[in-house]
């Protein structure tokens, strides 16, 4: 047997367990699940699309303003989850605002000990600087339609199996499933698109404080999952 196809095969082994391992991982431990949701593979662009196409009406764009606005990090966990995925989905590229600029409006919201990690799950989700100068070409613009929210059964069992002290009170996970939609102008002709997508949000929320209302509470983002890779 040829030496260099034993070690590739033994590698692979290797890899598959670490693997499996890790999503065994992921539903046992808790604090530990944030980095390794995303999977053992560098996640995918979405912004990666060369060129607006042609297709069926997709739903109107919000109203963009010149700068994304700070995220409420008052508004309850579920309506939180929904405002981050919002931001993460919205851009436009006519305001002369950048993918950086995005990015801060989410990495202002961040969990201290998971910025850093947060901030990468991000740039992972928006277009990279040369992209995003080819789809200003188009004038392109894109929002997020969200048909779903909800916390997974597999974060659900987590919560059940892990060890008291292992899950942080006010932890939780919500999975998003919607439709990208993009629309801008290739050469004169009105083009936009759209996509399903899905994705979790992880959190972390105090609760509200007693006789203050219940919007005296503050949610925080600690990780997203890989796009199209959400827990279930």
């Amino acid at each position: 047997m040829d030496p260099a196809t034993s070690k590739d095969r033994r590698r692979h082994r290797l890899l598959i367990a670490a693997t499996a391992g890790g999503l065994a991982l992921l539903l046992l431990v808790g604090v530990g699940i944030y980095g390794l949701v995303r999977g053992p593979d560098a996640p995918s662009d979405p912004a990666r699309s060369d060129r607006p196409s042609s297709t069926a009406p997709v739903a109107p764009a919000p109203t963009l303003g010149a700068e994304p606005e700070p995220l409420d990090q008052h508004l309850g966990p579920e309506a939180f989850a929904r405002a981050v995925a919002e931001a993460l989905f919205t851009w436009d590229t006519t305001t002369g605002v950048a993918p950086s600029d995005y990015a801060q409006v989410l990495a202002d919201a961040a969990h201290g000990s998971e910025a850093d990690a947060f901030v990468g799950d991000v740039r992972a989700y928006l277009p990279t600087n040369d992209t995003w100068a080819q789809l200003g070409t188009y004038a392109a613009r894109q929002w997020l339609t969200i048909d779903e929210v909800f916390v997974p059964e597999s974060w659900e069992t987590a919560v059940e199996q892990a060890a008291p002290g292992q899950i942080p009170d006010g932890t939780v996970a919500y999975t998003i499933e919607g439709a990208r939609h993009r629309d801008g102008i290739l050469g004169t002709d009105p083009v936009e698109a759209s996509r399903p997508v899905s994705f979790t949000v992880f959190l972390v929320c105090t609760p509200p404080t007693p006789g203050r209302g219940a919007g005296s509470g503050s949610c925080e983002v600690l990780r997203l999952s890989q796009l199209d890779n959400p827990l279930r």
